[in-house]
């Protein structure tokens, strides 16, 4: 697996207090089995998280860390991040570590042994193990539902922040994104889907270690999804925009 070159997406938004060894534990867990590179994302934070990833990355040959000094969001933040990857294989991994980066290789076979274009970690298969609250499971149990009835993708989970995307899908994909903060999975996973690509599922541990419930999830949130992910529904079967945009 050495000689795979696969390249970590880290966004970050205000986590000065544990980026750096997350950074560090990332690399360690994934450098020993591939050829890696990490670009972490600082998505305008309010703390040191720029910082403490600049100083990771100037331990590390193979990190790069960007500062966006305006927090526009998740997406955006992604998006920016894609523009340093080097790898075959694109990794999005949420900076809190919720999501272990150990769990990578495990998605990559499921990658390799069904030729997936891309590979998401999903809540809702049944070998996942879960830690996290239940207001957070009502909720994407009941945005799944949604998703399911506008969009009917093959998919019953897109939000969970680990994923694995093949280069060439998202350098074809990304020029149609719009959502910059709150439904740029469902985007991504809606347009990938829609050009032929093959998703698949796999199993996830997911370890909330937020002290809230509801983490940074806020009522707003919700409501902006909620517009994001009718938008998307808008551009996709009432306006047409995604077909207009030739890549």
């Amino acid at each position: 697996m050495k000689s795979r070159r696969v390249s970590v997406i880290m966004p970050a938004f205000n986590e000065g207090e544990h980026i750096h060894d997350n950074i560090m534990e990332t690399n360690s867990v994934l450098g020993k089995d591939f050829d890696l590179d990490l670009v972490i994302v600082n998505d305008g934070s309010s703390d040191n998280t720029y910082s403490e990833a600049l100083r990771a990355a100037e331990k590390l040959k193979n990190a790069v860390a960007v500062n966006l000094p305006v927090n526009v969001g998740k997406g955006n933040a992604i998006k920016e991040g894609f523009k340093y990857v080097k790898g075959d294989y694109v990794v999005f991994l949420d900076a809190d570590l919720d999501l272990h980066p150990s769990q990578v290789p495990k998605l990559l076979k499921v990658m390799d042994g069904h030729k997936a274009n891309v590979v998401i970690g999903s809540k809702y298969h049944p070998s996942s193990e879960l830690n996290y609250p239940w207001i957070r499971k009502l909720i994407s149990r009941v945005y799944a539902l949604v998703l399911k009835i506008l969009f009917n993708l093959p998919l019953r989970d897109t939000q969970t922040g680990l994923k694995i995307y093949e280069y060439e899908v998202l350098k074809r994909v990304f020029p149609k994104i719009l959502c910059k903060r709150y439904a740029y999975d469902l985007e991504l996973l809606v347009n990938a889907h829609r050009l032929g690509y093959s998703i698949l599922e796999a199993p996830v541990v997911l370890n909330f270690r937020r002290p809230k419930k509801m983490g940074r999830m806020r009522p707003n949130d919700l409501y902006r999804t909620g517009l994001d992910t009718l938008a998307i529904f808008y551009r996709t079967y009432i306006l047409k925009y995604y077909d207009s945009i030739k890549t």
